[in-house]
């Protein structure tokens, strides 16, 4: 793995097992076209000696705290926030070998790590919705939003709890190698391919009635012709429900209203198109549904605060970009 993204996975005491080993679950299921691993994953502790975790069993590292100068990307995983807080000058130590350089991530309450060291502040980030009180007061020169899975403020991203570790790491994925690559690694480890980190992180929806229907094939029917004008009355008839029930009902499963989750899909179907087609803005846009290349850079500046043309090149230097199709 010679030429391998160099990942330290940072095990402090009370580290919770689920997020310790996403970042080896994820990244580690990235490969090339010649099928090689795409990055290398390690784990490190402050001393080299073995953590506890938050499940009553120990971890032993394979690395000590050298392994943060070796990283082009350095993760703190999640900590037990009732638990004790790092020895600060140890950290101050091991952090001051990073390379200037390197990514420096954050799970959830390992938040508070970076931001005792000074890292987070004048940027924005984020940590689990239970404890972003705690960290706004805490930490008052941070700008703290307490509403999204993930932030990526460039060399420092930080995420929320749990699953969100899995986002932010697809997220990593998908910046340095594209969007195919990123949906491959989801498929692997089936989970969902793709939750911008905007999406809030809780949803209130209360557990559908079995005798219910669902939207699920609706959704399925809707993902599949993307590129033509689709009603919610249209997709209400697909599930055999009223538009009142149906749009209730949609709200419940997806969080969002189905004009709001049509219109994400057809702009992640246009950023898929961007990175792997050579066709044109307006083409994209008639495929993706959104009628007109105008229409298309509204939505994507919207969304993303960039031109299809400038995401197209972000993707395209990342040299994953597919051969041009139809």
């Amino acid at each position: 793995m010679a030429n391998s993204h160099r990942v330290a996975v940072l095990a402090l005491d009370r580290v919770m097992a689920f997020e310790l080993g996403t970042p080896d679950r994820i990244l580690s299921s990235a490969v090339g076209d010649d099928s090689a691993r795409l990055y290398d994953v390690r784990v490190c502790t402050l001393d080299g000696g073995p953590v506890r975790t938050s499940s009553g069993f120990a971890v032993l590292p394979g690395h000590g705290p050298e392994l943060l100068a070796w990283a082009d990307t350095v993760i703190v995983a999640t900590i037990d926030d009732d638990g004790p807080f790092p020895d600060v000058q140890k950290l101050a130590e091991a952090f001051a070998t990073i390379r200037a350089d390197a990514r420096i991530v954050s799970f959830c309450s390992a938040a508070f790590v970076l931001a005792e060291l000074g890292l987070l502040d004048g940027k924005s980030a984020t940590t689990h919705w239970v404890l972003t009180d705690r960290m706004r007061e805490r930490y008052p020169k941070i700008n703290v939003d307490p509403d999204v899975l993930f932030v990526d403020a460039g060399r420092i991203l930080t995420s929320a709890g749990a699953g969100a570790a899995v986002d932010l790491c697809l997220h990593l994925v998908r910046l340095d190698h594209g969007s195919a690559v990123a949906n491959a690694v989801a498929r692997r480890c089936v989970v969902p391919p793709w939750r911008e980190g905007g999406q809030a992180q809780f949803i209130e929806r209360p557990v559908p009635d079995e005798r219910d229907l669902s939207t699920s094939e609706a959704r399925a029917w809707a993902l599949a012709n993307l590129d033509r004008p689709l009603s919610i009355d249209e997709l209400a008839r697909r599930a055999n429900m009223s538009r009142r029930s149906f749009t209730r009902r949609f709200r419940d499963e997806t969080g969002q209203s189905p004009a709001q989750w049509l219109t994400r899909q057809r702009v992640e179907h246009a950023r898929h198109l961007l990175e792997a087609t050579d066709l044109t803005v307006d083409q994209i846009a008639q495929r993706a549904g959104l009628g007109t290349g105008v229409s298309l850079r509204q939505h994507l500046r919207a969304a993303l605060g960039v031109s299809p043309s400038a995401y197209r090149r972000t993707f395209r230097r990342n040299g994953f970009a597919a051969a041009a199709t139809g």
